[in-house]
């Protein structure tokens, strides 16, 4: 079960600006990347099902994090059936992210008030999840669609949209700002977020600077 309501979720993502897109196999790693981020101010954390046996280390997680980082928002992504909706949901996934828009993931996730969050290329797909009450869509990939361009030229036609950029996305004032000028709700963000030497000699410390430096420009260009 979700420990957060869904308007709390779309208000912690749009209210920050960021999410952190992350996945790796050993549970402490998980741990010390997510306390690394809340500590860098991130209160809204996909973890993502890409390897064998990911549920088991997003059970444990999701259990850890509501002791140890008790605001964080914790959802799951590269979902792209409802079976698996459905089993990160008993996980406790307060949010379910996916590469592709599948209307029957929208219905698992509209049953238990979870955002769906689907991946969207074109201006249609956007549509066609809005209809099915997808309020958060995912542009994805963000840098092949159009990048900042694709985004400003949706929200004329359609204000309302609320978009979630993911792919093409870096820490630095340059990208930030261009996003965040086209009207995006906020970014997803991983492997710049998580440089692989950086896990690999354990320096938490700078995951939690990279994410406080991300934060500091985004304030500086969110409407």
């Amino acid at each position: 079960m979700a420990r957060f309501s869904k308007i709390q979720v779309l208000d912690t993502m749009a209210s920050t600006g960021m999410v952190p897109v992350f996945y790796n196999k050993d549970l402490e790693t998980a741990k010390n990347v997510v306390k690394a981020c809340y500590e860098g101010g991130v209160r809204a954390f996909e973890f993502t099902n890409r390897g064998d046996f990911a549920q088991e280390v997003f059970g444990e997680l999701v259990k850890w994090a509501a002791k140890e980082c008790p605001e964080m928002v914790i959802g799951i992504g590269s979902i792209v059936d409802p079976a698996t909706a459905a089993l990160y949901l008993q996980l406790g996934a307060n949010f379910v992210v996916g590469p592709l828009f599948n209307p029957e993931i929208a219905k698992i996730c509209n049953r238990r008030l979870v955002p769906y969050t689907p991946g969207c290329g074109s201006v249609s797909e956007i549509g066609f999840a809005q209809e099915a009450g997808c309020d958060l869509c995912k542009v994805f990939p963000a840098g092949n669609v159009g990048g900042p361009s694709f985004v400003k030229n949706v929200k004329a036609p359609m204000p309302w949209s609320m978009l979630m950029v993911t792919g093409a996305v870096e820490p630095t004032e340059e990208n930030l700002s261009a996003w965040f000028k086209a009207g995006v709700t906020c970014v997803g963000m991983g492997s710049n977020l998580f440089p692989a030497e950086v896990i690999n000699s354990k320096e938490w410390g700078k995951i939690t600077e990279l994410c406080k430096g991300a934060f500091a420009i985004i304030a500086k260009y969110k409407k």
